[in-house]
C-alpha cells in the first residue's frame, strides 16, 4: 500500500460524488439538514456558492464530466440512450460514440502512474472501457493500490437519489413541521414527509462520507489527499431535477486540499461540473487535453487561474419525453431559451411520477388547488425565453425577459448562448435517429478490431505483426509492440493468465526480459461506444 512518504510530491485524489443533491448541508446555511461530516470538511477546506452541472439529469451530466466534453458536443445529450426505459419509438438503445480522441480522463490519469478506482456507479452513456479504471465496483477502494502508487479513488453515494424519496418509511429522523417548500411546489403533509424523508437520506450519506474521512486517517493519508465533494445535479424534486433552474443545475462544492487551500474559506467564482477532470488532472501533474471543454478552476495559495463568466447547462429527451433547451448563467443571471414553446413544463416521463410530490401536483391539480404558479407547470406552454435574476430572485418565478429594463442583459446572454452552442458544435438540432444510426450504423454496435502483437528483437526487426494465438521464442533483448487498427482505440494488457487478472493500461512497448521463462500476454482493445475486442494472446519465451 502506497503512503504520503513514498509517492513523492503529487497528491492523492479522492472524489466523493452525491446523486442528486442541492446543497442543502449546514454548512450552506441550512439549519435543518444534519450533516456534521461535510460541515467539517467545509471547515478545513473551501466551500463554493456557484458551482453548476452542465445538465439537470445524470447521464448527460456524468458524461460531462467524464470526458470534459459538453453532451451536447459528443452526442451524449439524450438521457439515456445505452440502458433506456422508454417506448419502441425511439432509436435506442446505443452507446454513445464520440470523437475517437475523446478518452475519460482517467486514462490520463493512468498512464502517469495514478491508481484509478470507482466505486461503483458509472452511467457515463457508455460503458465504461476496461481502460479507464485500474478497479471499477463495489469492492474498488485506494486500498488496493501498489505500493508507493498515488490514488485517484472516486465514490458514489447513492442515499440521495431521487428514488430514495419513493421508499416507504416508519418513522422519520427530520420532523416535517422544519421542512420548506419553494412556492412552485404543494406544501402539504404527504409533499413536507417526501422532503423529509430527503433530509435522512442526506444524513446517510453524511454518515458514509465520515467513513471515508475516517479511513484516510486510518491510511495517514489526510494530508497529502485532495477530497472533494460533489453532486451530478440537483435533488429530485419536480421542476429541480430535469430542469436548468438553479434548483436542477446548482450542485454543492467542497475540496480540501491540506496545506494548499486556506481552510474555512468561501469561493464565490463560477465553476461547472465538467470543470472536474480538468482540475484533477492540473494538480497531478498531467497535462489537459486541448480538445477538453472544461477548465480547471482550484485556487491554492498563490496561484492565478483564469475563472469563468459563465456556466451552459442543456436539456434533452429525458426517457420518453423529448425537449430541448439550452441555459447560461452568469453570477446574477439565468437565460434560458426554450426551443419546444408548445409543450407544458410537466411531460410524461414515468419516472418521475414514482416522486410524492409529483403525485400532489396532479392531485391537487384535478381539484383544482393548485396556485396559479403551481398550475403553470402543467398547464399552457412556455415562454421562448426565460431570465432571472437569481440572486433577488433564488426560486427563479419572476420571468424578466419581456421587462424593458434587463433588454441588455437579455440580449448579452442571449447572444452568449448561441456563441457557446456554435463553440462546442451542439448536436441538439440533429434527430437522434439520426444520430444514432451514425454511430451504430443499422443499429448495429461496431466492434473494435483486436490487438495485434509486434516483437522487436533479433530475427524480428518490427515489420510485421505475428499470428495471435502462437508461441514465439525470441532473443533478449526484446520488445513487444501492441497495436490496435481502430480509430483512437486504447489498449489494455495482462501478463496474467488467471481468470480475474489486473487488466494494465498500454502506454509504451512491453520489455520482455530474458530469465522469466514462458511469458503468455493478453490483451483487449476498446473505443468509447464499440463493443471491447475479442481477447487476443501471445506467448512468449525469451533467451539469452
Amino acid at each position: 500500500m502506497g503512503t504520503e512518504s513514498n509517492q513523492g510530491s503529487r497528491p492523492n485524489v479522492l472524489w466523493i460524488s452525491l446523486e442528486d443533491t442541492s446543497p442543502r448541508f449546514g454548512c450552506y446555511g441550512d439549519a435543518v439538514a444534519s450533516t456534521p461530516n461535510i460541515d467539517r470538511l467545509a471547515e478545513e477546506g473551501v466551500r463554493y456558492t456557484n458551482a453548476y452541472s452542465t445538465a439537470a439529469v445524470c447521464s448527460p451530466s456524468r458524461a460531462a464530466i467524464i470526458t470534459g466534453m459538453y453532451a451536447t458536443s459528443i452526442g451524449a445529450h439524450h438521457h439515456r440512450t445505452s440502458a433506456p426505459e422508454h417506448t419502441e419509438y425511439t432509436p435506442t438503445p446505443y452507446e454513445v460514440v464520440p470523437p475517437p480522441y475523446v478518452k475519460t480522463f482517467t486514462e490520463y490519469l493512468r498512464a502517469n502512474g495514478y491508481y484509478c478506482t470507482n466505486n461503483e456507479k458509472t452511467d457515463y452513456q457508455f460503458t465504461a472501457p476496461i481502460t479507464a479504471w485500474d478497479d471499477n465496483g463495489r469492492t474498488a477502494h485506494w486500498r488496493n493500490r501498489g505500493d508507493g502508487q498515488p490514488f485517484f479513488a472516486v465514490f458514489n453515494l447513492m442515499n440521495t437519489h431521487e428514488s430514495g424519496m419513493w421508499r416507504t418509511y416508519d418513522s422519520l429522523s427530520t420532523n416535517p413541521v422544519a421542512v420548506s417548500l419553494p412556492p412552485y411546489l404543494p406544501d402539504t403533509q404527504k409533499s413536507r414527509e417526501v422532503l423529509a424523508l430527503h433530509y435522512d437520506n442526506i444524513k446517510l450519506n453524511d454518515n458514509r462520507v465520515g467513513e471515508l474521512l475516517q479511513q484516510l486517517e486510518e491510511d495517514g493519508l489526510k494530508d497529502n489527499t485532495t477530497v472533494f465533494i460533489w453532486s451530478d445535479h440537483g435533488e429530485g424534486l419536480p421542476r429541480h431535477k430535469r430542469w436548468l433552474y438553479d434548483s436542477g443545475i446548482r450542485v454543492p462544492l467542497i475540496i480540501r486540499w491540506p496545506g494548499r487551500i486556506e481552510p474555512g474559506t468561501t469561493n464565490e467564482q463560477l465553476v461547472s461540473m465538467i470543470d472536474l477532470g480538468p482540475t484533477v488532472l492540473q494538480l497531478a501533474e498531467v497535462p489537459v487535453p486541448m480538445h477538453m471543454q472544461g477548465q480547471p478552476f482550484l485556487k491554492a495559495n498563490a496561484e492565478v487561474m483564469p475563472e469563468r463568466k459563465y456556466v451552459y447547462a442543456a436539456r434533452d429527451r429525458h426517457d420518453e419525453g423529448y425537449d430541448m433547451v439550452r441555459a447560461v448563467r452568469d453570477r446574477q443571471y439565468k437565460y434560458i431559451r426554450n426551443f419546444y414553446i408548445e409543450k407544458p413544463y410537466f411531460e410524461w416521463v414515468p419516472y418521475g411520477h414514482y416522486h410524492g410530490i409529483m403525485q400532489e401536483m396532479w392531485r391537487l391539480y384535478a381539484l383544482g388547488e393548485l396556485n396559479p404558479l403551481q398550475k403553470a407547470l402543467i398547464t399552457g406552454g412556455r415562454p421562448p425565453e426565460e431570465l432571472y435574476d437569481c440572486v433577488n430572485d433564488p426560486h427563479e418565478i419572476h420571468n424578466l425577459a419581456g421587462d424593458s429594463n434587463y433588454s441588455e442583459v437579455l440580449t448579452r446572454l442571449s447572444g452568449e448562448l448561441d456563441r457557446w452552442r456554435t463553440r462546442v458544435g451542439d448536436m441538439g438540432e440533429i434527430p437522434e435517429a439520426q444520430m444514432a444510426n451514425t454511430m451504430w450504423p443499422n443499429g448495429i454496435q461496431p466492434v473494435t478490431a483486436p490487438v495485434q502483437f509486434v516483437p522487436i528483437a533479433e530475427g524480428f526487426p518490427g515489420t510485421e505483426d505475428v499470428p495471435r494465438g502462437s508461441e514465439y521464442i525470441i532473443k533478449a533483448p526484446a520488445l513487444l509492440l501492441l497495436y490496435c487498427g481502430t480509430q483512437g482505440a486504447s489498449i489494455a494488457y495482462t501478463l496474467d493468465d488467471g481468470e480475474h487478472p489486473q487488466w494494465s493500461l498500454y502506454t509504451s512497448p512491453i520489455i520482455m526480459a530474458k530469465g522469466k521463462g514462458t511469458t503468455v500476454v493478453r490483451a483487449k482493445a476498446i473505443r468509447i461506444g464499440y463493443q471491447c475486442s475479442e481477447e487476443s494472446l501471445v506467448t512468449i519465451r525469451c533467451t539469452s
